[in-house]
């Protein structure tokens, strides 16, 4: 909006005015994107820990709770969702296992593979955290209405897909 500034205007505004030879123009974008990504961490890391978990932990729980019921998936799945290698994914299932969140039982369909699925308490657990965790990406958008997210979002997809491969 015309006449309001924050703190990357003056940022741009700076540098403009000591490097008038640079094109400075791509921080005005993605200079928010990243303040607005520290605070989109601060508050994830909020919202997990009010449940006793770790965004690492939530990333678990969450692509078994994506699966629909019965809630599992193979370790070799769970690698591919959370984009971590077999010995991370090992470790943090076994640390899961632990705390009652996911149980690993044999796979029907392999002798030698395990599904690892949400305990009820895991489930639980995942649901009142992802709750959380939307009433505060909620609150960090309350000043676009929903036509302007849903712009937004359309645009940020159109930056990502390239990136992602």
């Amino acid at each position: 909006m015309p006449g309001e500034h924050d703190d990357v205007d003056r940022i741009v505004s700076a540098w403009r005015r000591e490097r008038p030879d640079l094109d400075v123009t791509p921080m005005e974008v993605l200079s928010r994107v990243s303040r607005l990504s520290r605070r989109l961490d601060l508050a994830r890391v909020s919202a997990f820990a009010e449940h006793g978990l770790e965004g690492w932990a939530f990333d678990v729980l969450s692509a078994l709770r994506r699966t629909g019921a019965p809630y599992e998936l193979s370790p070799g799945q769970l690698v591919q969702q959370t984009l971590v290698t077999s010995g991370t994914m090992t470790n943090r299932v076994d640390r899961l296992v632990r705390r009652g969140l996911v149980q690993r039982s044999p796979s029907p369909h392999d002798r030698r593979g395990v599904l690892v699925r949400l305990t009820p308490e895991g489930l639980r657990t995942v649901d009142a955290a992802m709750s959380d965790l939307l009433s505060r990406e909620q609150v960090l958008l309350t000043e676009l209405p929903l036509t302007d997210q849903k712009v937004l979002a359309a645009h940020l997809r159109r930056l990502l897909r390239p990136l992602e491969g």
